[in-house]
């Protein structure tokens, strides 16, 4: 059986290529399909491996600049040619699923949500844009025009797969489609308990607006200097969330960090900061994997992996004051009734193997 994967775009680090990294292990003769990629990330994660690009991946500033290209997209994914192929796969949060296949093909989309910007957080994505009103009036009617193709797009899927609960009920609401739910994979062996903890909380993602790193930024810089906050990563908010935390010494930007000094961060933090609202949310998952406690935004995917009161601690309102109270309560009042084994015993729900098991599951019972 020929096998081909296609995801979005290769351009970046995020829970979505750690799926596709899963994929692309489990099928090592596929190549893999995908609007544009950095040769550098390419390089190091799929070594030797074929790399099919479209037509974005050749324009000027394609890869650095990939979001001037947003109307060609759907057009791009419909000009990969994949009728040699018996399965196809795609990891996607937006255009991999409106790849063109034959009847003779079995599509399975992984889906990590439909895509946020055309449906679940369109308006607040057109007002956090750059532009003047009229610019904005502009986008808008681009978005509008690419929501009726994804639409369609979906109707080219045969099978989807949810990567949570909240995006199964997405699935069902945008695209009036059933979906199976396998949750993503979190590499859990990669983390440890530590023998001793440090005196800090931590976060760390993409930092990009809607991750809300601000709130944990401004809650942290009122706490004051006896709430040491740790934050790795890197990405558009950088230069925002650094002015934020101007002068406030017990706030650490780390930057990127590799495999080994991130499960050491975790291993070691009080706690996990958790403030956005993620379809699923991987980094929460490895940090119960390193025993520790999550502080999170009670919506979303941290609904299905966090355990109020066993491995992590709520709030309720997406606000400085509410996540301000909430890790004040927790070294008040709680701050010493985890159990890290009995945390990171939960974190293994989401193991590797627990997903490699699932996926091979499904696609042997729809052949």
């Amino acid at each position: 059986m020929k096998v081909a994967l296609i995801h979005d775009h290769l351009a970046q680090d995020g829970g979505a290529e750690k799926v596709l990294e899963v994929f692309s292990e489990m099928f090592q003769e596929a190549p893999i399909y995908t609007l544009l990629y950095d040769k550098k990330n390419v390089e190091h994660r799929y070594p030797n491996r074929r790399i099919d690009s479209s037509i974005i991946q050749r324009m000027p500033g394609g890869v650095r600049f990939y979001q001037w290209y947003l109307p060609l997209m759907p057009m791009a994914v419909e000009f990969f040619d994949l009728r040699e192929y018996d399965l196809v796969i795609s990891d996607t949060s937006s255009f991999a699923k409106g790849v063109i296949t034959t009847p003779n093909t079995v599509h399975v989309c992984y889906c990590h949500t439909p895509t946020r910007y055309l449906w679940s957080d369109t308006h607040q994505y057109i007002n956090e844009l750059p532009y003047n009103k009229f610019l904005k009036k502009i986008a808008s009617m681009i978005l509008s025009k690419i929501r009726i193709w994804d639409r369609l797009a979906a109707d080219r899927v045969d099978y989807f797969i949810a990567n949570s609960k909240t995006v199964q009920a997405r699935i069902k609401k945008y695209y009036k489609r059933d979906s199976e739910l396998i949750y993503p994979p979190v590499e859990t062996d990669k983390f440890f308990i530590s023998k001793e903890l440090g005196d800090y909380f931590l976060i760390g993602c993409r930092l990009a607006p809607y991750k809300r790193v601000d709130l944990a930024v401004e809650a942290f810089k009122q706490l004051g200097p006896d709430y040491k906050l740790k934050i790795f990563g890197d990405g558009v908010d950088l230069k925002r969330l650094k002015k934020i935390a101007q002068n406030c010494p017990n706030i650490e930007f780390l930057g990127r960090v590799n495999d080994e000094l991130k499960a050491e961060l975790f291993s070691k933090c009080l706690a996990f900061i958790h403030p956005q609202e993620e379809d699923f949310g991987i980094s929460k998952v490895e940090a119960m994997a390193s025993g520790r406690p999550v502080i999170a935004y009670k919506k979303g995917g941290a609904l299905e992996t966090v355990i109020e009161g066993e491995t992590g601690l709520f709030f309720e309102e997406q606000s400085v004051k509410a996540l301000k109270a909430c890790v004040q309560n927790f070294c008040t009042e709680s701050k010493n009734i985890w159990d890290s084994n009995k945390i990171r015993e939960h974190s293994k729900n989401f193991s590797l193997n627990n997903f490699k098991e699932r996926i091979d599951n499904f696609l042997k019972n729809i052949k």
